[in-house]
């Protein structure tokens, strides 16, 4: 019998919960067994979770459905529990270091107590200081273990559930389990209080709560704000039942009922029914009121005799004179210069035009990526829908024919993003860009995720001293209405990185249906664009931005490596489009690429990969073709830079450390041998999951036509796939 099980709810946490099993399967103290709780076997967080317990014996998954709430996972998790105590702790919370090996020294120390209570830390949700929030245990607690009676201020009432340690057998023999509804630690840590004979304070933060972006769902407006009141009432009947004493009661019914008057002092909590939560709350605050009960000094004491009173329209009053000095119209970013300004903000007030779609690609670069390729679907499935692409000053020359556009910070710009329904881009509008109700806006991406992204970097120095605002950047994610994933890998570290409350659409990428589309003629043909002598081996070089790196350093001396090759070997060379200066930067075997529009194109052009950390790997693993790895600065890249998940534990193929060994694969061919097939077969397995060639199709149907998931063509198996065939392939037959 191990001497701990925690369990660990799962349910819309899947891109954190990683972080949270770390942190208790890295306990020193190692007797445990670790519950993952997740919706069903098919769930993102069940991948994770599946994961850990194919490492490590102590890892029990169990599943419980989303429709049974966060008490229906608790209860399945108690209910495979072995440990001789039980803890909880939420997904997307860290067990602090060392927290077991103290709990269990303190569990010695008060041999048999039924619950110990804890301290905790709260934590911004992403950046910020820890703090323990004050007095969430009394000042006095006995040193020992001592009966509830002697510190009847003690309740779980204002305690979440991960803040104590509860013996399993006095759990079981007391049948306590989580109450149905929400508001479901109020029920559980009254229930528990009421029934516990001993109990123990243990004056150290064991777990630190990360409060979500979003705040407590438990404080949205809703008609789920009237559980709050079955909670109560469960709790305080239970105490009657119990013969309770004025003394301990009393303590119980004013911290249950502080939770009630705030909720009842928010109006916005309850937009129908409020004055029936309220005449519902008298009614239990008069039946449960304790002999004797005083009530509390001041403005709370006046709500306390309202409440009992049943005074719905003076309670009203009060809190109407409380609030009336805040009604602060929050400031929208707008435009400039001051004209436009002005224009934008009349704009904004005209009808939106339900036919108008905006595009934009890389700040404005010009036609590209995934909003490229779901405009261009769109004017197939969706000609109706009039398509303005957004492109940067000195860039119109770079756009299609036929493809209509307005220069990014122009008046005609700032009225197309005031009008349009629907607003498509693979980075961020501009700040000053107004979500309009009824709008729709899609986020594509454009890329898959090895280095770490969005709020995950703020713990790297160098990198966050460059990104700029974080509080801004969220204001541009609370914009998005949708995201796009071609892997459940990105579904979780977009859920962590850019925390919100859009959906998640895990259609794969449109600008990769090419991979599955284009033809044998197509690759030929793009070969001759860019000057790749027939018959040659065209090896695509794309090395990343690096954040400590002033300017753009290849990494490699290009024209030694085709030495070194073969004689058959050209390198077509793709900076960043950080780089990007316009003109051609290489000679006789090397072709420079980097201001070529289209990264798809180059990748139908090549016959194999080098690149670093790019996440051009993920997209160039759909044609089914040799990448390596060039690594030679790994680990600075991994300091500075922060990855989601080790490349050199499971890469795409062959890793190459020094330029020696770079042009060696490719000398003796072991950069396309069995070894490196294996490695990139079980990369594509993880990585190329929803790109199948039908993406556009998917998002336009989806997004811009307001079709039901379920009329959408499913994502075809990775093993029925055909991608565009390589130029070898080509030339052997």
């Amino acid at each position: 019998m191990p001497r701990f099980s925690i369990i660990v709810p799962s349910h819309g946490v899947a891109g954190r919960l990683s972080q949270a099993l770390d942190s208790v399967l890295g306990q020193s103290f190692g007797d445990l067994q670790l519950i993952p709780v997740c919706d069903a076997p098919d769930a993102a967080a069940a991948e994770v979770a599946a994961g850990y317990a194919g490492r490590d014996s102590r890892v029990t998954v169990v599943h419980s459905p989303p429709s049974a709430g966060l008490s229906g996972a608790r209860n399945a998790g108690m209910r495979a529990a072995a440990g001789t105590y039980v803890l909880f702790l939420d997904g997307d919370d860290l067990l602090l270091p060392g927290s077991l090996a103290v709990v269990d020294a303190r569990l010695s120390e008060v041999a048999g107590v039924d619950v110990l209570y804890c301290e905790h830390e709260r934590a911004p949700w992403w950046e910020g200081e820890p703090a323990t929030p004050a007095g969430p245990l009394p000042a006095k607690a006995p040193l020992g273990a001592f009966a509830p009676a002697e510190l009847p201020g003690l309740t779980g009432v204002q305690l979440p559930a991960w803040s104590a340690v509860y013996r399993r057998a006095f759990l079981t023999e007391r049948e306590l389990v989580f109450p149905d509804g929400h508001f479901t630690d109020l029920g559980w840590g009254g229930l528990v209080t009421v029934a516990a004979g001993r109990i123990a304070v243990l004056r150290r933060a064991v777990v630190r709560h990360r409060s979500r972006r979003q705040g407590s769902r438990l404080n949205l407006p809703g008609p789920h704000q009237h559980t709050l009141l079955d909670q109560v009432e469960r709790v305080l009947t239970r105490a009657a039942e119990a013969e309770l004493p004025a003394e301990r009661t009393g303590p119980l019914f004013d911290q249950a009922f502080a939770l009630v008057l705030r909720t009842a002092s928010r109006p916005e909590r309850l937009p129908s029914g409020h004055r029936a939560f309220f005449r519902r709350a008298a009614r239990l605050y008069r039946l449960h009121r304790p002999a004797g009960h005083r009530v509390p000094d001041g403005s709370l004491g006046v709500q306390h005799r309202l409440l009992a009173a049943g005074a719905y329209g003076a309670f009203r009053a009060l809190r109407g004179a409380h609030r009336a000095a805040g009604g602060t119209v929050a400031r929208l970013p707008r435009p400039h210069p001051a004209r436009t300004r002005l224009r934008y903000a009349r704009d904004l007030r005209r009808p939106l035009d339900p036919d108008l779609a905006v595009y934009c690609a890389y700040w404005g670069r010009g036609y590209a990526c995934n909003p490229a390729a779901i405009h261009a679907k769109a004017r197939e499935l969706a000609p109706h829908l009039r398509g303005v692409f957004l492109v940067e000053a000195g860039q119109e020359h770079t756009m299609p024919d036929g493809v209509e556009y307005a220069v990014l910070g122009s008046r005609r710009s700032w009225e197309v993003l005031a009008r349009a329904a629907y607003l498509v881009n693979n980075a961020n509008f501009a700040e000053g860009v107004v979500k309009r109700p009824g709008s729709v806006h899609l986020q594509t991406q454009h890329g898959t995720p090895l280095k770490t992204m969005g709020v995950d970097q703020s713990v790297y120095p160098v990198v966050a001293a460059r990104s700029g605002s974080f509080t801004k950047l969220l204001g541009r994610v609370d914009r998005w209405d949708f995201s796009l994933s071609s892997n459940r890998h990105s579904t979780r570290m977009w859920e962590r990185a850019f925390p919100g409350s859009y959906e998640q659409l895990e259609y794969g990428y449109p600008r990769n249906d090419v991979y599955y589309t284009a033809t044998a003629r197509d690759v030929a043909r793009i070969r001759r664009e860019l000057g790749v002598p027939e018959g040659r081996t065209a090896v695509l070089y794309a090395p990343t931005h690096r954040d400590h790196h002033t300017g753009f350093e290849p990494g490699l001396d290009l024209e030694a490596f085709c030495r070194a090759a073969g004689d058959n070997v050209v390198v077509l060379l793709r900076a960043h489009y950080f780089y990007d200066r316009g003109g051609p930067r290489g000679s006789g075997r090397i072709i420079d690429v980097t201001a070529h529009r289209s990264a798809e194109d180059v990748c139908l052009a090549a016959d194999a990969l080098i690149t670093d950390y790019s996440s051009i790997m993920f997209d160039y693993a759909n044609l089914d073709r040799p990448i390596v790895i060039y690594a030679d600065d790994w680990e600075v890249y991994r300091e500075t830079r922060g990855v989601c998940f080790d490349l050199m534990a499971k890469p795409p193929g062959l890793v190459a450390r020094t330029p020696g060994e770079l042009a060696a694969v490719f000398r003796d061919g072991s950069y396309a041998g069995p070894r490196a097939r294996a490695l990139r077969a079980a990369f594509r397995e993880r990585f190329c999951e929803f790109d199948d060639g039908r993406a556009a199709e998917r998002v336009v149907r989806r997004v811009l036509l307001g079709e039901p998931p379920q009329a959408l063509p499913p994502v075809l198996p990775l093993a029925e796939r055909v991608p565009a065939p390589a130029a070898a392939t080509l030339t052997r037959s």
